[in-house]
């Protein structure tokens, strides 16, 4: 249940960082500022709202991220869910029976078995 609600504040800070960068100007703005020589630690870039909710988003997102994966790391059992797993009786059935001319099949000295025509006589479109 933790892991689920960080999970969604995370997602809501990645939201709010990709709006406030997207409101940003393009030229001249942010960490990259192009025309004063002060760059980031002048009185206007300091004071920039956008620039302060980047950083401070920014920040917060590298923290949920770090907080995020210790807590994948750690929570609940380490075993594998074989729920999905094919049993091995049914995967043989499936395998497609080795052709005449298989090097593998050959070498082994196994006799290939040709699989039966399929009756098509049901199927309207295959006459």
């Amino acid at each position: 249940m933790l892991f689920t609600t960080l999970l969604v504040i995370h997602a809501i800070i990645a939201a709010l960082l990709v709006t406030v960068i997207l409101m940003q100007k393009s030229e001249g703005g942010g960490l990259t500022s192009g025309g004063s020589p002060g760059g980031l630690m002048s009185a206007r870039g300091a004071a920039d709202f956008l620039t302060r909710a980047t950083a401070v988003l920014a920040g917060l997102f590298v923290a949920m991220s770090i907080t995020l994966a210790v807590l994948a790391a750690t929570r609940g059992s380490s075993e594998i869910d074989t729920s999905l797993a094919k049993s091995p009786a049914a995967a043989t059935e499936t395998a497609p029976a080795p052709q005449d001319g298989d090097a593998l099949a050959n070498a082994a000295g196994v006799a290939a078995e040709k699989p039966a025509p399929a009756d098509n006589s049901s199927v309207p479109l295959a006459q």
